[in-house]
């Protein structure tokens, strides 16, 4: 963080979100997310970004703080309903469409939040359209997760936090390690116990095939703080 970034008390009341078909609805995850960033420093002078930011909620919430928010997403329905959302608000987000690691390129911020997909899925394959492009990420539920470790130490200024969420079914330990292993500082921040939704239920069998499983119906999210020194 910046050294002339001042503290601002949070918002009390969730920014008004639309969320079109297609677009990742705000929910569990999201809101343990918003709770971290709120507890970050953050003032006119705070540089975010916002990594697959959907319907915008995280970028909304951090330019509500007072931040300077950039924002992506490589839909173009996220993106649209990303402007929107903003606007509504009355918070100026940039909104730009783009690939994680074209994003981050020549640029660095204070802060770098992201809520992106983590689900673990049978294809080897990411889904190029529709729903499942918000949450599927490969059979381990990496794929994006280990992409944003490797790329956010060079978009971090110095004192710059990586606050990120997952579910640990994709590996808490894989992502301290990688986040360590690249010059960061991690820790886990905040966890939530959440029962399965209707697409882990549906893969509860390939689940326990695999041995991410047992008997149980819940998984665990797990917010990863991750400072540069």
């Amino acid at each position: 963080m910046t050294a002339e970034a001042q503290s601002a008390p949070a918002p009390s009341r969730p920014p008004r979100l639309l969320t079109p078909p297609g677009v990742y609805a705000p929910q569990r995850d999201t809101q343990i997310l918003v709770q971290a960033l709120c507890g970050e420093n953050i003032g006119p002078t705070t540089g975010v970004l916002d990594l697959g930011t959907g319907s915008g909620a995280l970028a909304v919430q951090a330019a509500r703080m007072g931040a300077r928010v950039t924002a992506v997403d490589i839909s173009w329905r996220a993106v649209w309903a990303a402007r929107l959302n903003a606007r509504l608000s009355r918070h100026h987000v940039t909104v730009r469409r783009g690939d994680l690691t074209s994003a981050l390129q020549g640029r660095a911020f204070d802060i770098i939040v992201s809520n992106p997909p983590y689900v673990p899925c049978p294809s080897v394959g990411l889904p190029c359209r529709g729903k499942a492009r918000s949450w599927d990420a490969g059979p381990d539920g990496r794929a994006l997760v280990d992409r944003i470790c490797d790329a956010a130490p060079a978009a971090l200024r110095p004192g710059g936090v990586l606050l990120l969420v997952q579910s640990a079914l994709s590996g808490t330990e894989a992502t301290l390690e990688r986040l360590a292993g690249t010059g960061l500082h991690p820790a886990v921040v905040d966890r939530a116990r959440i029962p399965f939704g209707p697409v882990l239920r549906s893969r509860t069998a390939w689940l326990r095939r695999r041995g991410l499983v047992g008997e149980e119906s819940w998984e665990e999210l797990v917010v990863i703080r991750a400072e540069k020194f």
